[in-house]
């Protein structure tokens, strides 16, 4: 027998009961923020925020169904991302909760950055000298990229701005950790010479001090960030998101305003960036969005980070069918049909195309814990219906999220079949 579970509301994915692990949070950015101050004030490193530009736009994820779309990677279920309409004066109270409560969270030496563009910058500037105060501003990162349209009317907009804050004057950025070679070496004014080895190094002697820079040596980057463009449409990296970042980009702030084991944050964590690039680089994460299918997204592909995932019951009632036999130390579960119902889509599903993932686990205490999952990527865009997981204590359950980001928990007997 299978039987729907609406007690639910988190999620813990390959952690131990007790751990230290990443979360997510499905919700709004400042309630979220607001809540976690009882648990996370003055512990956060870093924090990112790319909140909505001011742009009018109603923006749009489109989504894969089925093997077929995983495998091309063109997805073709357009649904509502966010809409970014809201009144200034409402935008701008929505920020300053937002950093305010941001403000709380972070460590004293942490820092925080806030991508923007030309349309909110400057009232988002003044915002944060009121709230972090001017003293503590580092700097205006101008990220250049070649991709967009022409215009006729005014030069092409191709940057977006991201200021940097600190909470205290004794805030820890290290910039050497995100050094790159320089491949065109130190073409300047400076003396050219070549050592011993073989090595080019440019020399200037000034105020009776010599000073010896290689052309070899690593070179931070300043505050214009030309070496990184948007992702191409085609790029392994796209999953759906209109406003998605590359992960480079990502990395390279949390490379240098976090050190292993800190915890980043990003409070509209869209299509997971920063979430990945924390995990990849050994920082605990904290991510929060608004839209089911950010959750959805960041969950594949953070597919392998231990995480704690926080969630309202979804409505809704498909039709679902799947059946559980119990070996000597294994359950085998076998899931069957799942049909959309009426009135989410006018669109029909074939066989399991209406679900993206799915996973078995145990319930304790209106936790689900994931023990075995089948996630829809480009490397595997089938489901094959068959999970099997060791025999454990608990309630046996069964979580499957459909192509629209809707998470449903259901209770499974063994040996039972609907």
């Amino acid at each position: 027998m299978i039987e729907r579970a609406y007690d639910v509301q988190r999620e813990l994915s390959r952690a131990e009961e007790g751990s230290l692990v990443n979360e997510f949070h499905l919700g709004d950015a400042a309630a979220i923020a607001k809540a976690l101050k009882e648990q996370y004030a003055g512990k956060v490193s870093l924090i990112y925020l790319d909140p909505p530009f001011q742009t009018g736009k109603r923006f749009e994820v489109r989504a894969r169904v089925g093997e077929s779309e995983w495998k091309t990677g063109r997805g073709s279920l357009v649904l509502e991302g966010y809409n970014d309409d809201l009144p200034r004066n409402e935008y701008l109270e929505m920020m300053k909760n937002v950093l305010v409560n941001a403000k709380a969270l972070m460590k004293s030496d942490g820092l925080i950055f806030v991508h923007i563009d030309y349309r909110i910058h400057p009232y988002l500037r003044i915002l944060m000298d009121e709230i972090f105060g001017e003293s503590n501003f580092i700097n205006e990162i101008i990220w250049s990229y070649h991709t967009g349209g022409c215009a006729r009317k005014h030069f092409p907009r191709k940057h977006d701005v991201i200021l940097l804050y600190s909470k205290t004057k004794n805030y820890d950025l290290h910039l050497e950790d995100i050094a790159e070679p320089n491949p065109e070496g130190r073409a300047n004014h400076m003396k050219k010479h070549v050592d011993a080895d073989g090595r080019v190094y440019r020399s200037i002697r000034s105020g009776g001090r010599t000073y010896t820079y290689y052309d070899d040596d690593p070179v931070i980057p300043g505050d214009v960030w030309n070496d990184m463009s948007h992702l191409q449409q085609k790029d392994p990296q796209r999953t759906g998101y209109d406003t998605q970042k590359p992960l480079r980009l990502l990395e390279r702030i949390v490379k240098c305003a976090s050190r292993p084991g800190d915890i980043v944050m990003d409070l509209f964590a869209g299509s997971g960036t920063t979430l990945e690039a924390a995990a990849v680089n050994g920082r605990r994460f904290i991510g929060c969005d608004l839209n089911p299918l950010s959750m959805q997204t960041a969950h594949r592909r953070l597919d392998r980070a231990e995480c704690l995932y926080h969630f309202e019951p979804f409505s809704g009632e498909p039709e679902i069918r799947a059946r559980a036999e119990r070996g000597v130390a294994f359950t085998r579960v076998e899931l069957t049909k799942f049909e959309i119902e009426p009135g989410v889509s006018d669109r029909r599903f074939e066989g399991l195309d209406g679900v993206d993932s799915w996973a078995v686990g145990y319930q304790k205490n209106g936790l689900f814990h994931s023990f075995e999952r089948e996630v829809r990527s480009h490397a595997k865009p089938r489901l094959t219906g068959k999970i099997e997981i060791p025999v454990f204590e608990g309630e046996l359950m069964m979580r499957v999220t459909d192509v629209f980001g809707r998470y449903f928990f259901y209770h499974i007997s063994v040996d039972e079949n609907v």
